[in-house]
């Protein structure tokens, strides 16, 4: 018989989390043949990723998956054979009860936010025995081997390559994007940022002609507010200077790897956009979620750590500036400037990063070894 596996997810921030889990989902039944169901408390930020999916249904098929809305007023099922929390969430109590019941407990993973800070290597793979009995173990997804890893499906950066080469054209067409010859193709997926307009500025007043997609969001308001108009809609087209800025509508995962795959630069937000930038081989740009006391600092700096090695004193003091400005509040137009002058070496460190990242286990395939070693 198949593994069964329970994911649960409480959707926090929008598209993140559910991201995440929804990718991880899809890829333990596509890849490794598993019976997975996945739990959601919010299906509406479940539908705009899985075009065709109901967010009423308490029980749908999509992609082999088993979805279920998590509902407010728990209703007796059977545990999976491997449960895993996203995120810290709270699993429903009954559950959790129902999980001590078995006569074999099932696996218990805590699946945690991604960190590169140093710190993750030690607690990846610890348990944390619980009063009940049952036993949690703390499960980091990361960008060493002492990690779990990175969510990555087997095929992707072949079809990322394959796309690139031939299909990059069309795929644009078909979202009504037709950039000016030799533009610089820049995709914005962010949360709202005092730096916005500084950068646009910075954009708008250079030589390169650069065309914006943004897909809805949060960041959208800001453009607006930049344009002197009170409410962009999917589908503006709008042109100051050398910059053209247009509003795509929020599209499938699917086509949200292949809209990274054909921008030049892409400036993502959260985890789930901001690993799929890291895969798309281009320079990128990370607005990391803002916590209390500057905290997120810490994790921002932890990943340039990492990230940042191989580059040249001045390509490395460039891109450390660019990332700083925009989650810092600094001069985003004189960073921006600075990465323009470093842009090859900054272009072929990101492909060199995505190829070293995929050289080791993805997340899912950790996750599926784990199991099978705790048998």
């Amino acid at each position: 018989m198949k593994a069964t596996w329970d994911i649960f997810c409480s959707v926090v921030d929008n598209y993140g989390d559910i991201g995440v889990t929804w990718r991880l989902a899809r890829q333990l039944v596509a890849e490794h043949g598993l019976a997975v169901r996945l739990w959601v408390d919010d299906l509406n930020a479940f539908t705009p990723m899985c075009p065709g999916a109901d967010a009423t249904a308490p029980q749908q098929w999509q992609h082999g998956v088993d979805v279920r809305q998590w509902p407010v007023t728990w209703l007796p099922v059977a545990p999976a054979d491997v449960v895993i929390g996203a995120f810290a969430c709270q699993l429903p109590a009954a559950y959790v009860e129902a999980m001590r019941a078995r006569a074999t407990p099932p696996l218990w993973l805590n699946l945690e936010y991604l960190s590169a800070e140093d710190w993750v290597e030690g607690c990846h793979g610890l348990p944390s025995p619980q009063p009940n009995g049952l036993r949690k173990v703390f499960f980091f997804p990361g960008f060493t081997e002492k990690t779990g890893g990175l969510l990555r499906e087997g095929s992707l950066l072949a079809r990322r390559d394959a796309f690139q080469q031939g299909a990059r054209q069309a795929f644009l067409q078909g979202l009504g994007v037709n950039p000016e010859a030799g533009s610089l193709l820049i995709s914005l997926f962010a949360y709202e940022n005092p730096q916005l307009g500084n950068w646009l500025d910075a954009l708008a007043s250079g030589e390169q002609p650069c065309h914006l997609l943004v897909p809805q969001g949060r960041v959208v308001a800001g453009l607006g507010q930049w344009l002197g108009e009170a409410a962009l809609q999917v589908g503006s087209v709008r042109k100051r200077g050398a910059l053209t800025v247009q509003v795509l509508p929020f599209v499938s995962q699917d086509d949200y790897d292949r809209l990274l795959w054909s921008c030049d630069f892409n400036a993502v937000r959260g985890e789930d956009s901001f690993v799929r930038a890291q895969w798309a081989g281009q320079p990128m740009l990370w607005h990391i979620y803002v916590q209390d006391e500057n905290a997120h600092w810490e994790k921002l700096e932890a990943f340039l750590a990492h990230y940042r090695h191989g580059l040249s004193d001045d390509a490395d003091a460039a891109l450390l500036g660019l990332w700083r400005a925009w989650n810092m509040d600094r001069d985003m137009g004189q960073a921006w400037q600075a990465a323009r002058q470093h842009w090859p070496e900054l272009q072929q460190h990101a492909r060199l990063w995505a190829a070293r990242q995929a050289a080791q286990p993805d997340l899912a395939t950790a996750l599926v070894h784990f199991y099978r070693n705790s048998l």
